[in-house]
């Protein structure tokens, strides 16, 4: 039976933050499913600007890369919580900032996993880089 692991994010500008914590997912089972959150939650979360990438373009991006297997989307902690539940995963990844935190939908998983978030690496950071130059 194979090893399910699933991490959630917003996943608007992709960078190597995103990438190491995918690769590190998808090293702990066979198949990695990514909840994505949908544009409204993005604006609702980050303002209005945000998100840069469009839901579908958030989804089809991860679902090129080799690590991702399923892309999910949702607008609401019901929702993500109801996600978690119907994939089932052995293992839940999510950043290391969530320990101590309330992680929604850690209730359905076998396991949770922290990923230590790698310094420098933030989409908040690339925006503002760009719009400085």
């Amino acid at each position: 039976m194979q090893k399910i692991v699933f991490v959630n994010g917003t996943f608007d500008l992709l960078h190597k933050g995103h990438l190491e914590l995918l690769n590190y997912a998808k090293s702990l089972g066979e198949y990695l499913c990514v909840g994505i959150d949908t544009d409204d939650r993005v604006r609702e979360k980050k303002g209005s600007t945000r998100p840069m990438h469009n839901q579908d373009e958030r989804k089809f991006f991860l679902e090129n890369l080799k690590a991702v297997d399923e892309v999910r989307f949702f607008s609401k902690d019901i929702e993500l919580e109801g996600l978690v539940k119907s994939v089932k995963p052995d293992i839940m990844v999510v950043g290391s900032d969530w320990k101590d935190k309330i992680i929604i939908g850690s209730q359905h998983a076998k396991e949770i996993k922290f990923f230590k978030r790698i310094d420098g690496y933030s989409t908040t950071k690339i925006i503002q880089n760009i719009s400085d130059r």
